[in-house]
Parts: C-alpha cells; structure tokens; sequence
C-alpha cells in the first residue's frame, strides 16, 4: 500500500477514473479540474505541471487520488488512514474533515508541530429546489458580458479571499460557449451572476455567485443560483452540488433555504517550512 506518484494526466486519469466517477458528488472538484486539464492544458491553473497521486491497496485498487496545480493546495479525496498520514509533504493541504484530523495528528507526532487549520468550506448537495421570487429574471451570458464578468470574478475573489487563476478570461469564454453562465437582471440592469461547469459522471456544480455590495439585499443571489442550477439540470445530470465557505452563515443560510444539503467539510491544513 503506497501512493503512486505522476506527472502524467493521461496515467492518472486511467488509474483513478473509476475511482472518482464512482462518487461524483464528492468528487465533483477533482472531475472538472481533470476535465480543465485536458481541454486547456496542464498549466491551466498556474505556471507549473500538476503533480498526481493515487493510493493503491494491497489488492490492487485505488482508494484514494491527491491531486496539485501550483501554486494551489494539493487537493486530498477521502483515504484510509494510512493514506492520509502518507501524504505528500506541501505547503498547504485541503482534504476532507476527518483525514485532515489523521494528518495533522501524525505530523504532531514527527514534528512536535501541528499544521495550521486555514480555510474550511462545505459541500452541498441537491435534494428538493425551492424557488424564491426576486425581482427581475436570468438571461445566458454572452461575449458582450464579458468584460463585466471578469470585474466581478476579479471582485468575488478579493472579497471571499478566494483563489484565482491564469486564464480567467478564457473560462469565462468557455462558460459563456457552453451556456453555464447566467446573469440576473432588474429591469434590464445585470445585478448578480452565478455559473455552472460542464456535466461530469452525472453531475454538475454551481460556481461563483455574486452580487455587487451595492445591490445586495434584494434576492438576487438567489434568483442566479436557481437559475444556475436549473440550467444544469437541463444539461441532464441527476446531481447538482456547491462548495461554500463554512465560516460564512449567509451563503450557508441562503443554500439550505433553496434545498442544498451538507455532504462533508473540507480543511486546508497549513504546514511551516
């Protein structure tokens, strides 16, 4: 039982494919970052080649994938315990609860040190939609918004201290290409945005919703997550999901009222040099 490691997306992606499409929901992140890979490059996400990892046990089979995209975390599934006390040495970690706890126990133990708990968030699961009513109504995106869109993903990750990537005007073109952007307009006037990513294993997710400070307060974030996730059923996938960060109750609040329910948490753990 070890962890295979591999800069080859093609080998990874054989070894741990039905590994991932077997639980899509809690594999939604690792599917589309795969897909991204594949459709834009392996330096889709920074300037550096991703690293891969797959567990293997003693029969053979995957039980659990890492992946990395410099300069982001590397980014752990669930694992047995002796996976997630193995994992690779990076400065940063984000990996389910309950392997996070496994982790930073055993890196207490050869340390003396525990890592630092950053950045929680929760993922969300489709169950019963409920349909508010805001003013106004969704309309797709076009290249016309384009310029728009990427002021308001530039501010929805300063705000949410969230990361961003090269080649954000590409994914909003491709978002725009595929038809999972949405915005939500007031009287003609675009107010909120939220998208979705391209059906994987049946599912798909929804992705950065935002309102501007100024209009906040009406129900448009909302009014933009319906719309989102209608548009990804539409795409004929049986499951819809979100992640969201655990510390911020209104966006918590806001998806169980509209039918989303809790699947697991995540934690990045923050290892000293």
């Amino acid at each position: 039982m070890s962890w295979r490691l591999t800069n080859d997306l093609d080998e990874f992606a054989t070894a741990a494919g039905d590994f991932l499409s077997a639980r899509p929901v809690q594999h939604t992140v690792f599917l589309t970052i795969v897909d991204a890979l594949r459709r834009r490059g392996l330096r889709a996400f920074g300037p550096s080649d991703p690293l891969f990892g797959y567990w293997r046990t003693a029969s053979g089979a995957v039980d659990g994938v890492f992946l990395r995209t410099p300069p982001h975390p590397m980014l752990v599934s669930a694992v047995p315990p002796e996976a997630a006390e193995a994992v690779p040495q990076a400065s940063e970690v984000n990996l389910p609860a309950e392997a996070a706890e496994i982790l930073a126990a055993a890196w207490q133990r050869r340390t003396g040190h525990r890592p630092a708990e950053g950045r929680r968030t929760r993922l969300y699961r489709l169950e019963s939609l409920t349909e508010p009513s805001p003013p106004g109504r969704a309309r797709l995106a076009t290249p016309a918004d384009r310029e728009l869109l990427m002021e308001w993903h530039e501010a929805f990750y300063a705000e949410t201290g969230g990361e961003g990537f090269s080649g954000l005007g590409d994914v909003i073109d491709d978002r725009i290409g595929y038809g999972g952007q949405l915005i939500w307009e007031d009287e003609g006037r675009p107010v909120a945005m939220a998208s979705h990513s391209r059906p994987d294993s049946g599912m798909a997710r929804v992705l950065i919703v935002y309102t501007p400070p100024a209009d906040r307060g009406h129900g448009y974030a909302a009014g933009a997550t319906v719309a989102a996730t209608r548009s990804a059923q539409a795409t004929g996938v049986t499951e819809v999901v979100l992640n969201t960060d655990a510390a911020n109750p209104t966006s918590n609040r806001l998806y169980q009222r509209l039918g989303y329910r809790p699947v697991e948490d995540r934690v990045i753990l923050e290892f000293a040099a």
